[in-house]
């Protein structure tokens, strides 16, 4: 499989060098060149395979020859576990749980998979060449790399996440590991993180001292796994016949990004269906047409706090850059803060179901839209388990949740992160250390 980059200046690329690049020479992500829908008989037969064999239909054509096809298989089953149930929470709504991994988080699927073919892309140790892993993190992104790489061979780990405004159980996940994870604390906001991983990739200074890659799902080995929940969430689904629409709580947008990449292969989506926090610029330009990025704005829903998500240039190519047939596949809605507490207070109340401020978002969405598309089913995500908010999630709901034994475990950890609040010393750190 070729990439190219989406800002059209820069050489085409492996799917490994993909990887290891991370981010394309002339700023642009990586794009796959071809997409081929999978047959017929694949979607027929759907409900006869474990998640592995589906995974790997859906992956292999991304990965190329890059990794043998046993090899890809191998890997495909390590990374996939764990469960990945789809429950009904209403009529006509359902719940995809993706917090049943080793950090609790959908992001653990993308880091498990990227982790594993860097992994094999250095497997030989005496020609290995260390790769260095810097990653922004808003939130589950961090503890789901340091879970996912931590203790791979040639491969070190550096997460960047904003002062104050991740959870204090996410903070622990990703500063209490240590060996080949370091964690950097920065003075700002996920914005601010994610532009000083962009910049020290295009930092010449580096060539030479450290090979850099990112972990965020930027990556298409972060990115593309995500595939696989759509696929699962339709194999459950099939036998009742009806049109599916999935809810995506959104903030970088890779994870929607990816279910609709799995529409591209052929899988039957109905429709895609975005709910976002106050940081709202994909809402605002679905119904404008002015897309303005800005500022991010904290929410209690801190991992979709983005102003400028960095995978819609994604969207939009599989869209062929169309509004209005983005329109026919997306609709997007946001929500406050206080809307999101009392959707946690509805669904704990009515149904006896724990959701996190970000599903309770994407349960908010899906509601809104099936009021007017009656004949479907839909299926909102459940991104990361509850108890990574216990500092925002309603008291009442909070003391219900039980401390699953991973998080037991961190609690009596130490915190060991650099703080900074300049690209200058994040430079400066990657040079020393």
């Amino acid at each position: 499989m070729i990439y190219y980059s989406l800002n059209h200046n820069a050489p085409k690329v492996s799917f490994r060098e993909a990887v290891v690049n991370g981010l394309a020479p002339d700023k642009g992500l990586y794009f796959p060149s071809e997409i081929k829908s999978l047959p017929d008989a694949f979607f027929e037969k759907i409900e006869e395979m474990d998640h592995a064999e589906i995974a790997f239909e859906a992956i292999k054509q991304f990965v190329g020859e890059d990794i043998p096809e046993n090899d890809l298989k191998d890997i495909v089953r390590e990374v996939l576990s764990f469960d990945f149930p789809v429950n009904e929470v209403e009529e006509r709504v359902h719940v995809l749980e993706l917090y049943h991994g080793p950090t609790l988080a959908f992001k653990d699927v993308g880091a498990r998979f990227m982790a594993r073919c860097l992994g094999y892309f250095n497997k030989n140790k005496d020609t290995r060449e260390k790769v260095t892993v810097l990653v922004a993190t808003s939130g589950d992104t961090g503890g789901a790399v340091a879970s996912g790489f931590y203790e791979v061979e040639g491969v070190e780990v550096v997460i960047l996440y904003p002062s104050g405004k991740v959870s204090d159980i996410q903070e622990k996940q990703l500063t209490t590991l240590g060996k080949n994870i370091s964690a950097i604390e920065v003075e700002g906001t996920f914005d601010d993180c994610q532009a000083m991983v962009k910049k020290a990739f295009l930092d010449r200074e580096f060539e030479g001292k450290r090979t850099l890659t990112s972990a965020n799902s930027i990556n298409v080995a972060r990115w593309l796994p995500q595939m696989f929940y759509y696929f699962f969430a339709y194999k459950t689904l099939k036998s009742q016949g009806r049109d599916i629409v999935f809810s995506v709580p959104s903030g970088n947008f890779g994870n929607i990004c990816a279910g609709m990449m799995a529409q591209k292969l052929g899988l039957p989506v109905h429709h895609f269906v975005t709910g976002t926090n106050a940081n709202k610029i994909v809402p605002d330009y679905l119904k404008t047409g002015n897309y303005i990025t800005q500022p991010s704005v904290a929410t209690i829903s801190n991992a979709m706090d983005v102003g400028a998500p960095s995978n819609f240039v994604r969207i939009q190519q599989i869209y062929d850059n169309d509004l209005e047939t983005l329109r026919s596949h997306l609709s997007g809605y946001s929500y406050s803060d206080d809307e999101t507490r009392e959707a946690m207070q509805y669904l704990f109340k009515s149904h006896d179901y724990i959701a996190d401020p970000h599903g309770a978002i994407g349960y908010l969405a899906l509601k809104e839209f099936l009021q007017e598309n009656d004949n479907s089913i839909g299926v909102f995500l459940e991104t990361a388990h509850p108890v990574k908010f216990l500092d925002v999630i309603p008291e009442n709901i909070a003391s219900q949740i039980q401390l699953p034994e991973p998080i037991q475990a961190l609690l009596h950890k130490e915190k060991k992160a650099e703080k900074i609040s300049t690209y200058q010393q994040l430079k400066r750190w990657l040079i020393l250390n």
